[in-house]
């Protein structure tokens, strides 16, 4: 590292990007300094709105910028792996929105690159670093709620028709699974583990030919178990509890979530809540430059192997659907 703050780059200028650039002003070790379009006129506009010095017209140029040190990758779900690897060949650190990419497949080579040249990679599941996250595994490690036994989480909302619309659209990856669905099963390997011993699922795959809602059943070693849902077209609580032999802990809105609360024999003893000012992806920004000061090539929060284990789950998933999308 050349400088105290890591020195980031933004590649696409879509409106999860938008968000990282607003949000990433909050972190304490981040330097916004580049953005990469497909259009010199998107980097230029999306460059003028958050106040970044240098805005570029394509991937390549930006992958090339010599005062970058890290590369948040923000494009749709189908063009991870073509956009990881050019940054990645750049020789760039490299935080990728989830899912990481389309299959397991891609992302094993990913991992097999970026091991091989020693270059820090990560999942850009935010949920992780959120602070009341950060105390759940706290108070599970602490066995304040005995021997964990079942998670139940879902995330879904209720979009308008538009058949043209990114989620719904099978050129562009869509469906819940992808996009919402990451989310509850992401929290359950943070909580039971990356590799279910069974996994059962059952969908509705929407008239465009995406999986609209969805649900999976999930089994582990010892009779551990997790329920997860997730929708786009379906409005859901949102909320994710964690029951153990002593009590339990419910997260609302989990995966953007701003407090928890602690049960013991049903009755509520602690409520940690966050008072942030930032939306919360500063924290995931913070993680990669913590990582890349102490010289580490992946974090142990969200580490690589972990998320090639979630995208076998979904690849198994969506086997069994007989989902398949066109690029395919």
């Amino acid at each position: 590292m050349k400088t105290e703050k890591t020195r980031w780059g933004i590649l696409s200028t879509g409106g999860i990007a938008n968000q990282f650039a607003m949000d990433i002003t909050f972190a304490k070790n981040a330097e916004l300094v580049a953005v990469g379009s497909r259009t010199n006129e998107s980097a230029t506009k999306f460059a003028e709105t958050h106040g970044i010095p240098r805005a570029y017209g394509n991937y390549e140029e930006l992958a090339q910028d010599p005062e970058v040190d890290a590369i948040y990758v923000a494009t749709p779900h189908p063009f991870h792996k073509e956009n990881v690897m050019t940054c990645l060949r750049a020789g760039k650190a490299v935080l990728c929105e989830k899912p990481f990419t389309v299959r397991a497949a891609e992302l094993e080579e990913l991992i097999t690159f970026a091991r091989d040249k020693k270059l820090f990679l990560m999942e850009a599941m935010w949920t992780r670093f959120l602070p009341p996250i950060v105390k759940v595994r706290e108070w599970i490690k602490a066995g304040k709620i005995g021997d964990v036994r079942l998670v139940k989480a879902e995330f879904g909302f209720k979009a308008p028709w538009d058949p043209d619309w990114r989620l719904l659209n099978p050129e562009l990856g869509g469906g819940a699974l992808l996009d919402a669905g990451i989310y509850p099963i992401s929290f359950a390997s943070m909580i039971l583990g990356a590799q279910p011993e069974k996994i059962e699922s059952s969908a509705f795959i929407g008239e465009t030919g995406v999986d609209e809602h969805f649900s999976i059943f999930l089994s582990y070693p010892s009779g551990k178990t997790a329920m997860l849902n997730g929708a786009i077209r379906l409005g859901l609580t949102n909320e994710a509890y964690i029951h153990g032999t002593e009590g339990y802990i419910r997260i609302p809105s989990f995966l953007n979530t701003r407090s928890a609360t602690l049960y013991i024999n049903n009755e509520e003893v602690e409520t940690y809540s966050d008072d942030r000012v930032a939306k919360g992806y500063a924290f995931e920004a913070e993680e990669v430059g913590r990582c890349l000061q102490e010289g580490l090539t992946e974090s142990s929060v969200i580490p690589l192997n972990e998320s090639l284990e979630i995208l076998k789950i979904l690849d198994e998933v969506r086997e069994q659907w007989g989902l398949k999308y066109p690029f395919e």
